[in-house]
């Protein structure tokens, strides 16, 4: 998870947004002015304290930081755009949690709020924020689409989803097979059996849902008189947006359309480790080669010294090979070397398993070297 709240802080950061965190307990006089109080139903979670003071624990914040934004008194346009975001635990009371990290009543996301001078400028802001969520799963090596979307209780009037393929997905997907037109199903007519666009055919397949985009024009900053200066001087609402993406639902996600029936395949980039290394059997005739596999860790992380923390020592020398090897398969490391017979060979040669493509490759210690330092780390 580090590794990927890593990579989402270098996109977010990339286009200018600031990092900083918000409360998790939200006053309900906030959430009453905005009015989703009420509408928001059974699914915010909901106490008082002591005095009776009444507070929901966040799902999201659109409230909070717009009224930290009014509080600031009336800003600049020099001083926009504005894109501040967090990554934290979010709570939500859902009716049926299930799906593991999928659906849950606690969750890791990251949120992000923007405030423009203008909505030329805030849908600009849209499609930066948009192209770097595009930038992340393509990053992750995940197949995604980005679909149209309803605004639901957040509000808006233009909204998108990121969906990853998949047929354990709850969201029903309709995408045109002449255009680039896609749209979640419940924005369309359920009896449209074509595209708005171009009347071409559209077929249906499901999705998990692990980005939303929002843009909510004046919706929350003329509720809490956040202003802002324009270049002619004058005092406007400030137009805005909410970007959220699902931190742990794209982990869990991600192995979802990834793994096999036997072995969990992580995004090789935020695997917890790059390499399992399995040393012989104790006991066993390969085990005097044992020290030929302590050299070839200490070589490696001498010459490719970024993958030092990426490294883990199978030390489990009771088990066999292939019992580590199987639970090597489930942990999903993208690489695992093995000290098998062929190290005894002169030179010595190591069983080199690519797990990302199922190949097995027979390497010498500088063919290893070579291959992993070509292994991309965050």
């Amino acid at each position: 998870m580090e590794k990927l709240i890593k990579m989402i802080d270098q996109e977010m950061q990339a286009i200018g947004g600031q990092k900083m965190n918000m409360p998790t307990l939200c006053s309900a006089e906030l959430w009453r002015a905005s009015g989703r109080w009420e509408l928001m139903g059974k699914e915010l979670l909901r106490l008082a304290d002591r005095h009776g003071h009444e507070y929901c624990l966040g799902p999201t914040h659109e409230e909070v930081v717009t009224d930290l934004i009014a509080s600031q008194g009336c800003l600049s346009y020099k001083q926009l755009p504005l894109l501040l975001y967090q990554v934290t635990r979010k709570f939500r009371d859902e009716p049926k949690p299930r799906f593991g990290l999928l659906r849950a009543r606690e969750f890791y996301m990251k949120d992000m709020y923007t405030f423009d001078a203008s909505k030329e400028a805030a849908l600009h802001t849209y499609a930066q924020v948009c192209s770097a969520y595009c930038n992340i799963f393509n990053s992750l090596g995940l197949r995604f689409v980005k679909v149209q979307a309803a605004t639901g209780s957040i509000g808006g009037t233009l909204s998108h989803e990121f969906q990853l393929p998949a047929d354990v997905g709850e969201d029903r997907l309709m995408a045109c097979t002449s255009c680039d037109f896609s749209a979640n199903m419940e924005t369309i007519n359920s009896d449209e059996m074509h595209c708005p666009v171009c009347k071409g055919e559209l077929v249906e397949s499901k999705g998990i849902e692990v980005g939303h985009t929002f843009f909510l024009g004046t919706k929350y900053s003329s509720v809490f008189n956040a202003t802002v200066h324009t270049s002619q001087n004058k005092p406007v609402p400030p137009e805005m947006g909410c970007y959220g993406l699902g931190v742990s639902r794209i982990l869990a996600a991600s192995i979802e359309v990834l793994s096999t029936e036997d072995a969990i395949r992580w995004p090789s980039l935020i695997a917890p480790y790059q390499v399992c290394l399995i040393p012989p059997k104790k006991g066993s005739k390969e085990d005097r080669g044992a020290v030929l596999l302590e050299d070839l860790y200490d070589s490696i992380v001498e010459a490719v010294p970024q993958v030092k923390e990426e490294v883990v020592l199978d030390d489990r020398t009771q088990l066999t090979i292939g019992k580590r090897l199987k639970d090597a398969n489930r942990l999903g490391y993208p690489y695992v070397i093995i000290g098998g017979k062929k190290m005894l060979e002169e030179p010595p040669h190591f069983e080199v398993w690519n797990q990302s493509t199922g190949e097995v490759l027979f390497l010498t210690k500088e063919a290893v070297i070579n291959l992993l330092s070509k292994v991309q780390i965050l």
